[in-house]
Order: structure tokens, then sequence, then C-alpha cells
């Protein structure tokens, strides 16, 4: 299967800017590299995808609970995790012009991009966790770091969680929220960026059942990204060589995506084994192991986590449901988004402004049960029709004069372009039945 080669990352930058989705962080004081800021569209559409995570997560047979932890985390926590010692890229420094690079994003064998000379800096190690002091204090005690990930806020809170919840082994926490990387270079939009939000879930199981559920978790999160729209022939689970590891996985896979830009991870599924809960145990010196009544022992879980970052993800969907049509008289440029991810369900139209009223007041209605949908009255029924493909609105249902005296609206499909009449008090049921989770 090739990638989506009718799209190109520029349509995707523009189109977001134009439609409202993605916006460039303090635009107005020409931005802040590899932060972006989510406009009207974004931010319903990444609700969607959180929402849709979570309902994935929760519709399986294990007890999965969910935990909010800091964005701050102390140093030693950190340090135990390993963070502090091993969270490098390789940097290296055009002495020209200054430049940085990731060692492994440019051919030193060849000039500069930016300003054509070639002196490059010796590679060297660039620790990318964003540093802060709490408070006034700038003494060593008082260091603090913004968290690159949202796992260990979960591994330090293991015991909290599990005799809180009343959970048993085997179970799962997850977790949606920021995390920041001082990444070096930025790039391909949101592909990777310095402050995004990641959707993460730690399992824990013993080490017996552990193998079998690494393959579960692999083929369950390959799974989810077709069940919300994603071509499945653009997908792929890649395992980690061994020399690839991270310092704390025994096995890794990821479901790839085939981006314009070639195969790239879109989901990391790890075996952490019990590295994490054995670290923290260690160096707080509290604890963290969980009786087994079985064999009458007590024993540190292993770990089994899968980790998306909603921003990479809603690029993918952007990606993959960007197609552009040549119609008879013009190009039409659509978003074949699955309804349950679609940032607006319906679009609701009256022939004139004059007949609004009953769509004016079904929009109200259908947004109070939490249906997203979009009163538009303005322009042709064409232009409309042409701005919510563009955004990728499922339905869009039209009033018209028929529909006074038969109670009857026009429902237009937005991948087929067909249309039906149906009545319209069963445009909510319609919408309610179209975004059941499957």
């Amino acid at each position: 299967m090739m990638a989506n080669t009718a799209v190109t990352l520029e349509n995707i930058v523009a189109l977001c800017k134009r439609r409202g989705f993605i916006f460039q962080t303090a635009d107005i004081y020409n931005g802040l590299n590899g932060v972006y800021d989510s406009g009207p569209l974004g931010t319903l559409m990444k609700e969607n995808i959180r929402q849709a995570w979570k309902r994935s997560l929760k519709q399986l047979p294990y007890d999965i609970v969910f935990f909010d932890g800091a964005l701050l985390g102390n140093e030693a926590m950190w340090a135990a995790s390993g963070h502090v010692e091993n969270f490098h890229d390789p940097l290296v420094e055009c002495k020209a012009c200054n430049a940085r690079f990731r060692t492994d994003d440019v051919d030193l064998e060849k000039a500069c991009a930016r300003c054509g000379k070639k002196e490059w800096s010796e590679s060297r190690e660039f620790h990318m966790m964003f540093k802060t002091n709490l408070g006034a204090s700038v003494e060593q005690a008082s260091v603090a770091y913004l968290r690159p990930e949202t796992a260990q806020s979960i591994f330090v809170n293991f015991k909290n969680i599990f005799s809180s919840s009343r959970v048993k082994i085997p179970f799962g926490v997850a977790q949606l929220g920021k995390a920041f990387r001082n990444e070096i270079t930025p790039k391909q939009f949101l592909f990777r960026m310095r402050e995004f939000e990641q959707m993460e879930m730690e399992f824990f199981c013993t080490r017996e059942q552990s193998k079998e559920l690494f393959d579960f978790w692999r083929a369950e999160r390959l799974s989810f990204f077709t069940r919300i729209g994603i071509t499945s022939e653009r997908l792929r689970l890649r395992d980690h060589e061994t020399d690839e590891l991270s310092h704390y996985s025994s096995a890794t896979s990821d479901v790839e995506y085939l981006f314009p830009f070639g195969w790239k991870e879109l989901e990391g599924i790890a075996h952490r084994g019990n590295y994490d809960l054995t670290q923290h145990s260690k160096h707080s010196g509290k604890e963290l192991s969980v009786f087994d009544e079985s064999t009458k022992q007590s024993f540190i879980p292993d770990v089994v986590e899968c980790s998306v970052g909603v921003d990479r993800l809603f690029l993918t969907l952007l990606f993959d449901a960007y197609v552009q049509e040549q119609l008879e008289k013009e190009t039409r440029t659509v978003l074949r988004l699955h309804p349950v991810i679609a940032p607006i369900k319906a679009g609701l139209f009256p022939l004139v402004e004059s007949l609004g009223e009953p769509f004016a007041r079904l929009a109200k209605d259908l947004q109070g049960e939490g249906i997203e949908v979009q009163y538009d009255a303005s322009g042709s029924i064409g232009k409309r029709y042409r701005r919510h493909d563009e955004i990728g609105t499922p339905f869009c249902f039209t009033y018209d004069y028929q529909s006074e005296t038969d109670g009857a609206v026009t429902i237009r499909h937005r991948d087929s372009m067909q249309q039906e009449r149906i009545a319209m008090d069963q445009i909510g049921l319609y919408l309610r039945t179209a975004l059941m989770w499957k």
C-alpha cells in the first residue's frame, strides 16, 4: 500500500489554519517553534480522540482505572526512573551559523543545509528535559522537571492507586495529559513537538502473564486505529531490534503509519518488566510490592505500556482522511473522518434564512445532548456542502419549502454525496445511531 500521495504536509498545515484546527502559538509574535494551539475545530476533534481512546479501554475485559498526575516532578523521581541520566538525543552544531541538528538527521559528509558550509562540531548528548527551580530558591534541593512522559507519576502512585481502587492484578492505569521535551529540531508540524499530549496506559501483571498480555496489547492497539477509521493498509506493527530498545524495555513494538514522509511511529507498546517499580522502591525506600494470596508471596508486578500521542494521532487522522476529488467543474477537498472522530457531526442548513427557525432550535437541542452540530444559513447550499466536506462533517441536513408541509428534510452524505429524505424528528436518532462506538 502506498502512502496517500494526494496529500502533502503543506496541504494539512494550510487546512488546519484556514479551517481553525491548529494555529501556531503566539503567531502574532512570530510563534514558538514546536508549540501549537488548538483552534475551535481542533479542540473538538482532539476531545473526540480522547473519548474514543477511553471507550476503547473501558470495553475490554480488564479493570482499567484513570489517573491524572502532576506536570512537575522532583529530581529524585526522574533520577530513579533513569531520565536524568539517559534522556538524551545526539546533537551536532554547525560552527559557521550555530544551527543545531539531531546528529541522525544530517549527513556530516555534506555541507550545512542552512548556510552551505561544512564546519560540523563533534556530536554530543543533549538533555531533553525542561529543568526549573521551585519557589525563590535556586539550590539543588529545589530542582524540578516538567515531565517528558506521563508514566512515572503512575508508577510512584502505584500503591496509592492499588489500595484505594480495590483492583486486583492484572489491571491497568490510564492517563491523558501534557508532556514536554526540549526537542533539538521539532519537525513535520505536529509530528515532533516540544509540548504535546500523551495517552498512556500502564498494565500491571505477573511475570507469567506478561508475555501473553504483551501480545494482547499489540493486537488490541493496532485494532483501535482501524476502528477509528485509519486505513489498515497504511498501518503495521514493527518489533524493535535489540539495539533500539530503551533501557527499561525487554521488548517493544511500534504501530507505524505510512506518512507521505515514510513509515513512522504512531504508538509504542513496551514490555517494561518491573524496572520502574523496582527503581522507585529502591530509591525511595518504600515498598511497592503486592501480596499474592494464591502463592502467599509478595512480588513486584511487571508492566506492559501502551503510549500514543494525541497530537500525532490527530495529524495521522488528517493525513489519512484528506482527499482531493476532481468533479465535473471543480476540485472537492474532503476529510473522510470517521463520524466518531469528526469535529462536527452534522450541518443543519435552511434552504433560505427565513426557513431557519426549526433548525436553529434543533441545533440547540442536539448540542444540549452533547452532539456537536453546526447551524449554517450563509451562502449557497453548494458552498455550505464544500465547507463541511473540508472539515469532515459526515452528514448535512437541508430544511426546504417542502419540509414545511411534509416534515421531512434532505440528508446528504459526505463521502458519496448521495441524498435522501428522512423525517425531521428522526435526525437525533439517526445521529445517535451513526455515532455509536463499534
